[in-house]
């Protein structure tokens, strides 16, 4: 089996058996890493650029960790040392790269748009780790990946994404994804932090907390995303954790079976209280390791596509 497309730009449209097929395949990796050596030669001879234009670190090293495991040969590219400094284009750069036989680029780019711009002008597996406010694909597969692991399904699934859904781009691939695999998704979040007409991906909306955690089976609460100017949207950080902040007493007061998710970096006291970060209901740490497992997945199926 292989997927249907040669790269993975978002999850929008990507077909249901895409998706199984990647948390199936991740299953196998994840056993990899429980190993003594967790390493197989299964890209041995494939050459990986990770062509990084913005800051990461699970992200990027996860990706990296990820290539190494799969014996690929990895290379890094780095803004702050690049030829962009000295007005090379875009374009150029991508060219200069391919040139040296790459078989495959995971990029971030704080520009929406820029995987899928690769995939015109390169011959190689794109693979997409985050673009501006659009998509994150590997991130919701993780999620997902880690939900399934966790509670044994995803079909009828409530999800509810907390948060700052308007400055995110893991929230739009969670609602693609997991509505492709029968979940039901919620978003809760201030007014200011909802985008407008978001309801036509069908999805539901809510501004109550409480509500939120009472009715859902998964919470993925995000992270308030100061550096994309998010603050600007509420009062105050206090304010904000005051009416929609995840607290060990309101997990107990409305559920305590719901799981919680993170992609992190946390802002502690501000979307989790520590209590929680660190409590029984999350499985933030899970998340990461996950990750290691569904992109050696996803670099695997692109890898050895025909």
């Amino acid at each position: 089996m292989s997927l249907s497309s040669k790269h993975l730009i978002g999850l929008k449209n990507v077909p249901k058996e895409d998706i199984e097929l990647i948390l199936d395949t991740a299953t196998t990796f994840r056993e990899v890493l429980e190993r003594p050596i967790k390493k197989v030669p299964t890209l041995q001879g494939k050459t990986i650029c990770n062509l990084f234009f913005e800051s990461s670190t699970r992200t990027r090293l996860s990706f990296e960790l990820a290539q190494k495991r799969l014996s690929a040969d990895t290379i890094n590219f780095s803004t702050s040392t690049s030829s962009t400094k000295k007005g090379e284009t875009f374009k150029d750069t991508v060219r200069n790269i391919e040139a040296m036989k790459v078989d495959m680029i995971v990029v971030r780019h704080e520009s929406a748009g820029v995987p899928e711009y690769l995939t015109r002008i390169s011959q190689a597996n794109i693979i997409n780790a985050g673009d501006g406010r659009h998509e994150h694909p590997t991130q919701a597969l993780l999620d997902m990946y880690s939900i399934r692991e966790k509670l044994g399904k995803l079909k009828g699934l409530k999800v509810c994404i907390v948060g700052d859904i308007a400055h995110s781009r893991v929230a739009l691939s969670n609602i693609y994804g997991l509505q492709a695999v029968g979940a039901k998704v919620t978003l809760c979040g201030p007014k200011t932090m909802i985008p407008r007409e978001i309801e036509n991906l069908g999805v539901k909306v809510i501004h109550d907390i409480d509500k939120a955690i009472s009715e859902h089976d998964v919470l993925n609460v995000l992270r308030i995303q100061l550096e994309r100017e998010a603050g600007s949207t509420i009062p105050s950080l206090r304010e904000y954790h005051n009416y929609f902040g995840i607290t060990s007493e309101r997990l107990e007061k409305n559920n305590r079976d719901v799981l919680i998710l993170h992609p992190g970096p946390i802002n502690r006291g501000v979307e989790l209280s520590s209590e929680v970060a660190d409590g029984p209901y999350q499985i933030i740490l899970n998340q990461v390791t996950n990750g290691v497992a569904i992109r050696m997945a996803v670099l695997y199926l692109l890898g050895t596509r025909p």
